[in-house]
């Protein structure tokens, strides 16, 4: 089944006879199709992509499970969309409410003499489960971020800056096959390893950590890793701490499978970093789901409630970050299966020292 029959199915157990579906990344998942702007609607047994002049011959040629729908110059979207759910004649309709501003909404409701029910949910939890061929599209991503960085290992010294460094990243993923970054790449070193989503600087590389985050963007799919390599010999402490963060993740990786509670799992890294004395300086949570989004539901955290379901892929991030002095955070991404997780990545996690 794909993903707008999968919609279809979901719809049958919701109390909203149609779903609207206006976020880029969720218009992406539902028909394969990427543009900047665009709005599915879709009930129980019909769906239909409605389209500006610049996307409708590429959407025709590429969604063939849904009728292609103009909105010329002399309308708009919403005023299309609420004359179709008036020829429907149903009731209510779902919307992406993590997706739309006030303002937004506003003006579909001026436009719609039906119902507007949030439904971001539908959509969140579709989106949390990967296929097989999804998680090639990934594992793809995966590969270019990684032999990117590989590339990028021998220009690493104290006299290249924080930014220079960046930038030669993103060169390399893109000379790789990446459609785009599929963030803006963190890259801090020395004292500032500490921050763990500091800027890049106009700054040479300073000894001590260097922490690089980063991840690429193919075909819709987004990679994210990180690696922390030392520049000069690090002292025990910091050997400490390095090897502290890698158990954790560890620990993390191994309490992980479908089913699973996100805090749990959390809880199972976070244990180990307490139990070295660093746990007032473990601030965030252990990872997040990705896939056409950097972050998507659910996430490992204290705060979390939801349990992971098979098929999610999760980014599992650890880390110790004394302000002012070092930081140190590992990052590998893994596929959630019923009795584990597959590591789907390949770099290598023992402390590089340059």
């Amino acid at each position: 089944m794909n993903n707008i029959g999968k919609i279809k199915q979901a719809l049958k157990d919701k109390p909203y006879a149609a779903m609207l579906i206006t976020g880029q990344a969720s218009r992406l998942f539902t028909g394969g199709f990427n543009s900047s702007a665009g709005a599915f609607l879709i009930t129980q047994s019909d769906a239909w992509f409605f389209v500006d002049p610049r996307y409708f011959e590429m959407a025709k040629n590429k969604i063939a499970d849904a009728e292609i729908l103009l909105v010329h110059k002399d309308t708009t979207f919403p005023k299309m969309i609420g004359e179709k759910l008036n020829e429907l004649g149903v009731p209510s309709v779902g919307f992406e409410d993590g997706y739309i501003t006030y303002a937004g909404y506003k003006e579909w409701a001026d436009q719609f003499n039906v119902t507007l029910e949030p439904a971001q949910s539908l959509m969140t939890e579709l989106r949390a489960v990967k296929t097989r061929k999804d998680l090639d599209g990934m594992t793809r991503s995966q590969r270019i971020a990684e032999k990117a960085f590989e590339e990028i290992l021998p220009l690493i010294s104290r006299n290249i800056t924080e930014k220079e460094l960046a930038t030669e990243l993103v060169y390399r993923m893109m000379k790789n096959g990446a459609d785009d970054k599929g963030f803006d790449p963190i890259i801090v070193s020395g004292p500032r390893s500490s921050l763990p989503h500091g800027v890049p600087t106009d700054e040479k590389i300073a000894d001590g950590f260097l922490t690089i985050d980063f991840g690429v963007k193919c075909d819709g799919w987004i990679s994210d890793c990180t690696r922390t390599l030392c520049i000069g010999q690090p002292t025990d402490e910091m050997v400490k701490v390095y090897e502290t963060v890698l158990s954790a993740q560890e620990a993390g990786i191994k309490a992980i499978r479908g089913g699973v509670s996100c805090k749990d799992v959390d809880t199972a890294a976070r244990d180990v970093i307490e139990n070295a004395g660093y746990g007032d300086y473990f601030g965030h949570g252990l990872g997040h789901c990705i896939g056409l989004e950097v972050h998507e539901w659910p996430r490992a955290s204290q705060l979390s409630k939801d349990v992971f379901p098979i098929g999610a892929v999760l980014t599992v991030e650890p880390g110790i970050y004394l302000p002012g002095r070092f930081g140190v955070r590992i990052e590998d991404t893994v596929y959630i299966t019923e009795n584990g997780c597959e590591n789907i990545t390949k770099l290598p996690k023992n402390l590089m020292i340059i």
